[in-house]
């Protein structure tokens, strides 16, 4: 997720174009990332100490890590890490802007310190997004005030990184009393707990994770999009109601309903930014309370 949110933030500062975000982005598929921009990226070791063994292995056969190992930049212990996170998807995208000469190394590690500076994130946290691990990401952009809605999100955004898209990359949840959007499509549930969960955004927007989400290029009409989205909602709820049960938590799912025309849900509503196939929109919902719609 952390290779999408700098991505967009290297845009905004300038340091990229749109047209070299993606070309670093098709090339981020094909690399799996070298391990000088791993030591360097996971601050094990400094840029000079990185460039140093790549060229000792100009002179010498032997691999980058024996060669760290050897001059006492890395340990055992700390090689092992580095070479299971060889296929991260941060890492690599790193990767693919250092050989595709978008930028240096010492700019991407600037320019992740001061994402980080502007963000508020702790170490812990920039550790955290670059690990890829859904359940921990959404802890950090849900206020811990709200725990009741990070198992919910967190299987929403895993479900979207499974069935949608597995770039899909979030922004800072909020809580607001109303939100008004073109479409909208969601879903009460009841039983031991009780909630309404609700996804929105701009049509075009949606008939994007829509089509994304069947695998059919030709969702075109409104009731198409409807019916996806709904079977989406579904899906969602219905993975969370299933995790749920094995609590001993009994959850009913009333059929999802949709509209698409400008629309207002209010309540006490937890809503968190979603950025996936190439569109946003919002996931939504509220917990123990009433949402109305309508």
């Amino acid at each position: 997720m952390l290779d999408r949110l700098l991505g967009n933030y290297m845009l905004e500062k300038g340091l990229l174009s749109k047209g070299q975000l993606i070309q670093a982005f098709q090339t981020q598929e094909s690399k799996r990332a070298k391990l000088g921009v791993i030591a360097v990226s996971e601050k094990l070791m400094t840029i000079a100490q990185a460039e140093q063994v790549n060229a000792l292995q100009a002179s010498m056969d032997k691999r980058f890590g024996d060669i760290a190992i050897e001059k006492g930049y890395l340990s055992e212990i700390q090689l092992s890490r580095l070479l299971e996170l060889q296929g991260n998807s941060y890492l690599s995208f790193v990767q693919s802007l250092v050989d595709d000469g978008l930028l240096s190394m010492e700019q991407v590690t600037k320019a992740e310190e001061d994402y980080q500076k502007e963000n508020g994130f702790t170490a812990t946290d920039m550790a955290e997004l670059k690990s890829g691990n859904i359940d921990r990401i959404v802890s950090i952009f849900i206020d811990s005030a709200d725990e009741a809605y990070k198992k919910l999100f967190s299987m929403a955004i895993k479900t979207m990184y499974r069935l949608v898209d597995n770039h899909v990359y979030i922004g800072k949840a909020y809580r607001t009393n109303s939100i008004r959007a073109e479409v909208l499509g969601y879903q009460k549930y009841r039983g031991d707990e009780k909630a309404t969960v609700a996804i929105s955004g701009k049509y075009a927007d949606v008939q994007k994770v829509a089509i994304a989400y069947t695998k059919e290029e030709f969702i075109e009409t409104e009731e198409d999009a409807l019916d996806a989205t709904c079977e989406f909602i579904n899906c969602i709820d219905g993975l969370y109601a299933t995790e749920k049960s094995l609590e001993g938590i009994k959850i009913e799912l009333d059929p999802p309903e949709f509209f698409v025309s400008y629309t207002e849900a209010t309540g006490p509503i937890v809503a968190i930014p979603v950025y996936l196939s190439g569109g946003e929109i919002l996931f939504f919902g509220t917990i123990a309370e009433d949402m109305k719609i309508g």
